[in-house]
């Protein structure tokens, strides 16, 4: 039986209106608008780790930045253990933490490190006087794996993977129950997103909080989610428990991004087709699925009906009129 979800997403839209050009205006034409989400709905269970991938600009960031309060959607709702989301940021900012991709441009470069964690905790009212601070920041420095000795360094005297450790400390600093890792590693050289991959599930472990895994590696997602949902166009189209999604892929997007992934043995192959063609343009999604352009199994009613994710067995769901049968995905080596 399922945990009850620490986190509920329902139906939730997030609309960018983009800025006017000078012709337009005068030509007076509305401003354009991008559907980056489009009424997503996700659970969150506790202590779990969710992977969201697909590609760059499917809405893995923005549906992070609504979960945290730094962008507001204009449709659907959040529930936070069985209650109602409070919209105060600074009460929420104490149960949710984000990671970002870049961490150097998230840390003052003028603070030290010591001094970043002990705002955190200052202006979160954490660890009382000071003196419990500075000892709360060396036991946040050792969590994530570094020497207290380097709290006074500024941000640019240290490595790109120590800054990410760094970040994850001052999100720590509140004692969340959840964190929102936003492509933590992908600006990481690979020994380096190693350890911090390892360090998250160590964390997870240990502090107990569930994490949400924003990445478009699947090799990466693969490794540390105990789920994944994949998006596309602002949308989820699949949804399942790790390996299940891997060996037995249902929509045709999922199917051609695992079929993408590089294979250590050249001989290995896949029998099913990569994903083909451009994304389609944001800004006019196709009547439909928003995946009928590109896939090599359209019907005809893919055309003009848009699916639903609908659950086809446990909890394997899937966006798609004509999903692909599991036994059509294998791994195979030549005779």
């Amino acid at each position: 039986m399922s945990a009850a979800p620490l986190l509920e997403i329902r139906q939730v839209s997030k609309t960018y209106a983009l800025d006017h050009r000078l012709s337009d205006v005068l030509a007076r034409k509305p401003r354009a608008k991008l559907r980056a989400l489009r009424d997503v709905s996700l659970t969150v269970r506790p202590g779990e780790i969710l992977g969201i991938v697909g590609e760059s600009g499917c809405g893995k960031s923005t549906l992070g930045r609504c979960i945290v309060g730094l962008d507001t959607p204009e449709h659907g709702s959040f529930t936070w253990q069985g209650g109602a989301f409070d919209g105060d940021r600074h009460t929420r900012a104490r149960q949710i933490q984000m990671v970002f991709q870049d961490p150097y441009a998230s840390l003052n470069p003028r603070m030290t490190l010591g001094a970043l964690l002990d705002e955190v905790l200052k202006v979160h009212g954490m660890a009382g006087n000071a003196a419990a601070r500075r000892e709360r920041v060396d036991e946040l420095l050792l969590m994530v794996g570094l020497t207290p000795a380097l709290k006074d360094r500024l941000p640019h005297a240290i490595s790109g993977g120590q800054r990410q450790r760094i970040s994850i400390a001052r999100a720590l600093a509140v004692e969340p129950r959840l964190l929102i890792a936003d492509e933590p590693v992908s600006a990481l050289d690979a020994s380096v997103q190693a350890q911090i991959i390892n360090l998250l599930e160590d964390l997870r472990t240990k502090l107990g909080i569930a994490i949400l895994f924003i990445a478009h590696d699947l090799n990466v997602v693969r490794h540390i989610s105990d789920r994944i949902a994949v998006m596309y166009l602002g949308e989820i189209v699949e949804l399942a428990e790790t390996e299940s999604l891997f060996a037995e892929p249902r929509h045709p997007y999922t199917r051609g991004l695992l079929a993408a992934i590089p294979m250590p043995d050249p001989r290995i192959r896949t029998q099913a087709p990569g994903v083909e063609g451009e994304v389609p343009d944001p800004l006019a999604p196709p009547v439909g699925c928003g995946f009928s352009t590109r896939c090599p199994f359209v019907l005809a009613a893919c055309r003009a009906q848009h699916p639903k994710l609908e659950p086809e067995d446990g909890d394997h769901a899937v966006r798609c009129l004509n999903p692909a049968a599991s036994t059509d995905f294998k791994l195979t080596h030549p005779d």
